[in-house]
């Protein structure tokens, strides 16, 4: 079904691209709220370019989206709009330009960055970590736990982007092998085994960067209740406020980087 066009200020179309599923809405960014009901399709297997594309531009249709569009998608793209790493999707996307690809089929101002740094974006000016969120706020790390693990590092506010601390190496594994909300459901682990493998990721993070605050981000967010008793940090954990919708929102903040 297309959607008619919200044609309010400062809406902006929220696009998350996760390893199972492409979500998307129209956001306040100014309040941080959705300006219509969030619309997932699932991710094109294999997740390669031209699939993906396809549904992000059904999703552009569906609101017959005329302004500007913030895109979350689970890679490195750094200053260049390039590409440079993708764990979760194929390997054909590395040296593309998300942005400037969206923009040639969309003709819409386009803005792409990392998926969890968005999610980050969103906690950190609306949700959990708004206390944060200014000078002398400290350290803050996201941690996305969904496909696999993402994370947004956050000092006094500003982002540190691409830190992709889901991949150091824990027990000779990579973490997100291990720890990613997807590796709970596909070896069928309790909630208490699970929370102890996040748990340790989580403790060996934290000697990497010393954060004061963790949140914890990702569909599995809503069910904190169920492994946040199994955490043991020295830092201040929380779940994500937005839940998943962190993703999208966030997206749509990002353009005004």
């Amino acid at each position: 079904m297309v959607k008619k066009n919200i044609d309010v200020e400062p809406g902006v179309l929220g696009i998350d691209i996760g390893g199972t599923g492409i979500k998307a809405a129209p956001v306040d960014i100014m309040k941080g709220f959705l300006l219509d009901e969030r619309f997932r399709i699932a991710t094109p297997q294999p997740p390669k370019p031209a699939a993906i594309f396809s549904v992000l531009e059904e999703l552009i249709e569906r609101w017959k989206w005329q302004g500007r569009i913030g895109c979350g998608f689970p890679g490195v793209i750094k200053c260049d709009g390039n590409v440079h790493f993708t764990a979760n999707l194929s390997q054909e996307w590395i040296g593309i330009n998300v942005q400037k690809a969206i923009e040639s089929t969309s003709s819409r101002k386009v803005v792409a960055i990392n998926d969890a740094d968005s999610a980050g974006l969103a906690e950190m000016k609306f949700g959990a970590g708004r206390k944060h969120n200014c000078h002398g706020g400290g350290v803050v790390l996201m941690i996305t736990l969904g496909t696999g693990i993402g994370t947004a590092l956050f000092v006094d506010g500003h982002l540190v982007s691409n830190t992709e601390l889901g991949h150091i190496e824990i027990d000779g594994k990579d973490a997100e092998r291990r720890a990613a909300a997807s590796r709970r459901k596909r070896e069928g682990l309790s909630w208490k085994k699970w929370g102890e493998r996040v748990n340790k990721y989580l403790q060996a993070v934290e000697k990497l960067v010393s954060p004061d605050l963790f949140i914890i981000g990702g569909g599995v967010s809503k069910h904190s209740d169920k492994f946040f008793e199994y955490l043991d940090v020295t830092a201040d954990i929380a779940p994500a406020e937005m839940l998943n919708n962190a993703g999208i929102v966030g997206a749509a903040l990002a353009v005004e980087l």
